[in-house]
């Protein structure tokens, strides 16, 4: 069994709340641009101590409330951006970089998502040797048991990087390519992340359009 390292997620709150202040302050509905990074340090920190302490479902728990709020954080932004745009409020310049950011921190949210709600979160995951069951099928998963001791994969468990290849490609192709949905939860949750991909990358073709 291999053990996941720390940090991978946890770097990718922080970058959403670098994307977050990166926005124009037009859509952050009034707030400090560095409210984002400041929630995010606030949670990340008791997160790790409780971790490391061993009481990991208070850690889960908190996890779950800094997911909902950067994901709540990034509607109330996109629909502050669509207000603008249907208004012609926001130049071209600023709705290219905010689309940008939007786009981006729509792929780290649902990794976020997805890394910590399949198979009972990382901790459940890692008590079992090998990932043999979850909302995702994994190539691994479907690979014949000598196969995998071959390739030194008999304890393969997906980490934060696979849930974030899975919601690049899901934000992208509008689909989980290599790996297959199981569960209706995942699907409900790819579905919202392709349609908030889907709009970002429309708006940005608008834009285009219009300047051609």
């Amino acid at each position: 069994m291999t053990r996941e390292p720390l940090w991978p997620p946890f770097v990718a709150m922080l970058a959403i709340g670098g994307l977050y202040a990166a926005l124009p302050t037009s859509l952050l509905g009034g707030a400090p641009r560095w409210l984002m990074v400041a929630i995010v340090l606030v949670l990340i920190v008791p997160m790790l101590v409780l971790h490391r302490r061993g009481n990991h479902s208070v850690s889960h728990a908190l996890g779950y409330v800094l997911n909902v709020i950067v994901t709540a954080a990034m509607i109330f932004s996109l629909a502050f951006l669509l207000l603008q745009v249907t208004q012609h409020a926001i130049t071209p310049q600023r709705l290219m970089t905010s689309a940008a950011a939007l786009w981006g921190s729509n792929i780290l949210v649902f990794a976020s998502w997805y890394w910590r709600l399949d198979a009972g979160g990382p901790h459940e995951r890692a008590r079992t040797t090998g990932h043999t069951d979850g909302a995702f099928l994994f190539p691994q998963m479907t690979m014949h048991p000598d196969a995998k001791t071959a390739a030194g994969e008999e304890d393969w468990e997906p980490h934060f990087v696979d849930y974030l290849f899975l919601a690049f490609n899901t934000s992208t192709a509008f689909s989980p390519t290599d790996v297959p949905v199981l569960s209706r939860w995942a699907k409900g949750l790819m579905m919202i992340q392709a349609m908030i991909s889907l709009l970002v990358i429309a708006l940005l073709a608008g834009r285009a359009v219009n300047i051609l």
